[in-house]
């Protein structure tokens, strides 16, 4: 009888596991059949390239295609400001929650930086910021904002811009609307095309404006440009969202390169902005930036602040520590500011003498073309002005990566491969 019993349960187990095993079969089929549809994604064309150059096995590869500081060698550099201030955080501070709308440190100076050491807007608490991350982040919250307290509206973007732009605006929903920058024929501003389109867009239209260093032409607007720019915006009462991606680091000196935003602001306008540390303090990981929006009072900067917060929370909840600190410690400190200064200017300063050299190597070499724009656009990219087909030679016959709209990453130019760089432009590019 025991026997029996045994052998009953036995086979109970046995169907029970036969049971099991067909149930994860069917689950996993089911699964299977749930995500079949999902294609890969396509390469993000920046990242692309990276991802190319490493796979190359090549000795004379040259990577001009990544948007981050490169030494003279060719190395990434953490500033000796970065390095004092992490010295002083290691195991003096602690790394708890940040509030949803992150140091309040980090945002107070970022707020000088942007709208003036002395600005009355400051003062007059008009200005609703946030902690995000980096300008990536910042754009996405604005962007989501927009969305969802004027969704009438629509914004504006510069052709060309940078990729990600795109994309964000798209992910929040936001419907776009390109408006004229570039001339190609000219390598520079089409400031007719520019001023006809703002003309020409509906009255309240929200447009993205480059502060400074425009990616990835390196064209700006003249100071006059951008004074005559926003007096038509006031005309037509547009609102400019400025993308600081590169404050200091293209001139060397921040004040400069806010000149735009500081124009805007003197014309009355209500404006918002997103910066960003990764260029300007080499902290690309820490993802280190901040949202900022004017608004008309005190009451309102509250409110508006109060929803960036909320639009933030089921996103990410609150933004990073380690960066913040960071900032708000180089910032805050006269020594580390007054470092940080001298080294965002030898940054800047070791691009625009790699623009002089490639210009003058490429002229060197008898190029019958003009390559003027080289040193008349400013920042980390050159917009060549190759066309994809000649970009693809470089690549294939020469081991030199970038973009295949012709966009040069300076900062991966060095006193080594320049030579180097400009005859293999000069190969591709001269008429046969």
């Amino acid at each position: 009888m025991a026997m029996s019993s045994s052998r009953s349960a036995a086979a109970i187990r046995g169907r029970r596991v036969g049971a099991l095993a067909r149930a994860r079969r069917h689950a996993t089929r089911a699964m299977a059949s749930l995500f079949g549809h999902v294609e890969p994604a396509s390469k993000d064309p920046i990242l692309g390239v990276t991802e190319a150059f490493l796979a190359d096995p090549s000795p004379d590869k040259v990577n001009v295609g990544v948007g981050a500081y490169r030494d003279d060698n060719g190395k990434p550099v953490v500033l000796e400001c970065v390095r004092e201030a992490e010295r002083r955080i290691a195991g003096n501070l602690n790394m708890e929650y940040l509030p949803m709308g992150g140091s309040i440190k980090m945002i107070e100076e970022s707020l000088k930086l942007a709208y003036g050491e002395d600005s009355d807007f400051i003062k007059d608490k008009r200005i609703a910021a946030v902690q995000a991350l980096s300008g990536t982040g910042a754009c996405r919250l604005f962007a989501d904002f927009q969305r969802r307290f004027l969704p009438n509206s629509q914004i504006y973007i510069p052709t060309p811009t940078w990729s990600n732009h795109h994309n964000i605006w798209r992910d929040a929903q936001v419907p776009q609307r390109t408006f004229t920058y570039y001339h190609p024929e000219s390598r520079g501003l089409d400031f007719a095309g520019l001023m006809d389109d703002i003309k020409n867009a509906p009255n309240g239209s929200f447009f993205l404006l480059h502060a400074c260093a425009h990616n990835p032409t390196g064209v700006d607007p003249t100071e006059e440009q951008w004074r005559e720019i926003s007096y038509q915006f006031k005309i037509k009462n547009h609102f400019p969202f400025f993308d600081m991606a590169y404050q200091g680091f293209a001139s060397g000196d921040p004040e400069r390169d806010a000149k735009a935003i500081r124009i805007f602001l003197e014309d009355g306008h209500q404006i918002g902005c997103a910066q960003s540390y990764a260029k300007n303090m080499g902290l690309y990981g820490q993802r280190a930036g901040c949202l900022s929006i004017l608004c008309e009072d005190e009451m309102q900067a509250v409110s508006v602040k109060s929803q960036l917060q909320q639009i933030a929370r089921p996103m990410y909840s609150n933004p990073p520590v380690h960066g913040a600190l960071v900032v708000s410690i180089i910032l805050n400190d006269p020594e580390l500011k007054s470092l940080w200064l001298k080294e965002v200017k030898g940054m800047a300063d070791r691009i625009i003498g790699m623009r002089k050299a490639l210009r003058e190597n490429l002229e060197g070499l008898g190029s019958p073309l003009s390559w003027d724009h080289i040193t008349n656009q400013i920042g980390m990219f050159c917009y060549s002005g190759m066309t994809p087909e000649q970009v693809d030679r470089l690549t294939n016959e020469y081991h030199i990566y970038m973009t295949r709209n012709g966009r040069i990453s300076m900062a991966g130019v060095t006193t080594g491969n320049v030579a180097y760089l400009a005859n293999a432009i000069h190969e591709v590019t001269k008429t046969k």
